[in-house]
């Protein structure tokens, strides 16, 4: 048996962050664990060809959920990464940090410490904002962020934010500061033109690292738990079982799907799952595995009036120009994810923070990437961000290779469907506004003869796809709670030197995509692992929308 201090498992979005971080300290020696291989590949690095990558099974687990009650019975795809960088890997690089309401309810659901205040530090070492830093930004940390081509390669991403504007919205220079509510340029993990995962600003730079050990196409099986305690792990590589033990910590990091199989693998869940998939219960934590959230989106669809869409760029000619161009310079449209401009707004009054979001793409087609129409047009992609429904993982058995048991449960919340009627009604209010007259034709998507509330339900149930953000089925809370699975430290309950680091510990999902939440939980944890006192927080106010207990804008 091979002996470590800390043996993390899985080389995602958090394992990288706490690969580099851990290993820094030269007396720690690390191994990180990944069932994937490597993230070298152009489909990978080139920011355009995000849709490539979420398709291979090289990269991406390919789970599904079982069939969603609420939306019509369908089966709804969940890519999780697979490889070095995990999910940033195949993501679409958008970085929002989320609102500051989402970590002040973090607190209140008993994850004390982790108040935006407490977090706002962490968010700014881990990023390099291609601005500067300030106040609220990061100048000098290992995460590239930028804002893409500055929206200079096509009219339509200033003309949706214009007609924001007319819609009465506020427009936002940095969602990521000081307020986050309003229309404005889309942030990405883009540096110099390539995909920035935590792979390759985390990892990279400290391969060199002598006590740092990275095995890859390696599948844990589970924790070897010893009265009470995690001293390490058992993982398949080349057909071979092998063991690495931990002296100080096991760190589980293999996201909001696999974190918890791992846990319920390994004898830790609830009695009814372990008893269900044939697994000897080893500690009883009845929260694993549930909470499960995620958010849901639709694509509005647009016909465009002029011929300046990127449809006529997606024939196999264009796309061997544009991808000659990037690999010669690294700039052009192959160096940009093309979601440039955005919007964080409120459904209703009475909220303090937005809770629809909006990325808009100056194209119209389809979830793997190609076109949806003849012709010209673009797309919304829209939906709510603050879900009530919560859904559960369970394993099926104590095989590693088995897929798990996922249901989202989407759209049972009473509240949610309200939300999903108010996202289709405000995104036609503000396209029908003057700035996008010049552009907007015909509405492809739900069309015109979707109007009554319980037409957009049956549309909705019809058409509404993951946004690919699950988090929540190792919820981190006050350890008197029965179904917190983790503490304010990411500790287990009851299970000693062992972590949960990933988007599964999130007691509820942030306003928007969660990679540079996970990237800043691993920051954070990373401290406490050390032993270094937490960063200071950074004393800042948290603005709340004037008028906002009665107006919706």
């Amino acid at each position: 048996m091979d002996k470590f201090d800390f043996v993390i498992v899985g080389a995602g979005s958090a394992g990288c962050v706490l690969a580099n971080r851990i290993s820094s300290n030269p007396k720690n020696n690390v191994l990180l664990v990944e069932a994937g291989g490597s993230d070298k590949h152009i489909l990978v690095q080139m920011p355009t060809a995000l849709s490539y990558p979420m398709a291979m099974p090289r990269f991406n687990w390919g789970y599904h959920s079982e069939p969603e009650p609420a939306l019509n019975d369908r089966r709804i795809s969940c890519p999780r990464g697979k490889g070095l960088g995990g999910s940033s890997s195949i993501n679409g690089m958008v970085y929002v940090r989320g609102n500051p309401h989402d970590f002040e309810e973090w607190q209140t659901l008993g994850a004390k410490g982790w108040g935006y205040r407490d977090c706002l530090p962490y968010f700014k070492r881990a990023e390099t904002w291609t601005g500067g830093g300030n106040t609220y930004r990061g100048g000098d940390g290992p995460l590239g962020v930028s804002a893409g081509n500055g929206m200079k390669l096509n009219p339509l991403y200033r003309a949706f934010i214009n007609a924001g504007i007319e819609a009465g919205y506020p427009e936002t220079n940095d969602y990521n500061g000081e307020f986050q509510e309003g229309f404005g340029q889309m942030h990405m993990n883009v540096r110099n033109g390539v995909r920035e995962s935590t792979s390759r600003a985390y990892l990279e730079p400290v391969l060199h690292r002598t006590n740092l050990k990275i095995i890859t196409k390696a599948l844990v099986n589970k924790i070897i738990i010893e009265k009470g305690r995690a001293v390490g792990i058992k993982y398949e590589t080349s057909g071979k079982i092998f063991s690495a033990h931990a002296k100080k910590e096991v760190i589980l990091s293999a996201g909001a799907i696999a974190s918890p199989l791992l846990l319920q693998r390994s004898g830790v869940g609830s009695q009814s799952v372990l008893n269900a998939a044939g697994i000897e219960p080893v500690h009883l934590l009845p929260g694993v595995g549930e909470n499960l959230q995620d958010h849901l989106e639709v694509y509005f669809q647009f016909h465009c009036k002029k011929q300046i869409s990127l449809n006529r760029k997606l024939n196999l000619f264009s796309k061997a120009l544009i991808g000659a161009r990037w690999i010669l310079f690294k700039d052009g449209l192959g160096a940009t994810n093309h979601f440039e401009s955005c919007a964080f707004i409120r459904s209703k009054p009475g909220l303090k923070s937005p809770d629809i979001q909006f990325h808009f793409l100056p194209a119209a087609m389809r979830y793997d990437g190609t076109p949806s129409i003849t012709g010209h047009g673009f797309q919304v992609h829209v939906g709510p961000n603050k879900p009530k429904s919560r859904g559960r993982v369970y394993l099926t058995n104590s095989g590693a290779n088995t897929p798990p048991s996922i249901l989202f449960n989407y759209c049972q919340h009473v509240d949610d469907i309200q939300a999903w009627r108010q996202c289709i009604r405000l995104t036609r209010e503000i396209m029908a506004k003057p700035a996008m007259k010049d552009y907007c034709g015909d509405e492809l998507q739900p069309g015109i003869d979707v109007q009554t509330d319980s037409e957009i339900d049956e549309w909705v149930k019809k058409n509404a796809e993951s946004a690919y953000h699950p988090a929540g089925t190792c919820r981190m809370g006050n350890t008197q709670d029965p179904f917190s699975v983790v503490d304010p430290t990411c500790r287990v309950n009851g299970i000693n030197n062992l972590r949960v680091v990933d988007a599964s510990v999130f007691p509820s999902l942030p306003n928007g995509n969660i990679n540079a939440s996970v990237i800043m939980v691993a920051e954070k944890i990373a401290d406490s692992i050390l032993g270094n006192p937490p960063l200071p927080p950074v004393d800042v106010p948290i603005r709340l929308p004037e008028n906002w207990q009665s107006e919706q804008r």
